[in-house]
């Protein structure tokens, strides 16, 4: 017999929509995409996702902690997606109704250059 398919969770290098309000100073705010630092296994035990949010903002052409990702889609289509780097949040997923976005995961190299760009700002490695 074939296990049930366990509830959506996000997991990590996955792209979702979050809420990202309330809000203060330049933090981001209202539904953004966000990717997800956080494994799978720490999401669904504690109801936290830690991640970097998106936006398509063009001034993030030449920041340097903002990591462009591709091309946007539906509603920005044609603009330039980034992730912001210094900007790293934890959210509970589930009170604030995450939900899988159309990018559903980041491609390897891209989140390879999430990583680094984070950790020059923290150095945990």
């Amino acid at each position: 017999m074939v296990a049930p398919k366990s509830p959506w969770a996000p997991d990590r290098q996955d792209v979702i929509w979050i809420d990202c309000n309330p809000q203060a100073g330049r933090e981001m705010r209202d539904m953004h995409p966000f990717v997800v630092l956080s494994p799978r296994a720490f999401n669904e035990r504690t109801s936290l996702v830690i991640g970097l949010p998106m936006t398509t903002a063009e001034y993030n052409a030449d920041n340097p902690f903002a990591v462009a990702v591709g091309m946007a889609r539906g509603a920005k289509a044609g603009k330039t997606s980034y992730v912001l780097c210094h900007q790293p949040k934890s959210f509970d997923w589930r009170v604030r109704g995450a939900s899988p976005h159309p990018l559903k995961r980041l491609a390897d190299a891209p989140f390879a250059e999430i990583r680094a760009v984070l950790n020059q700002i923290v150095q945990l490695a």
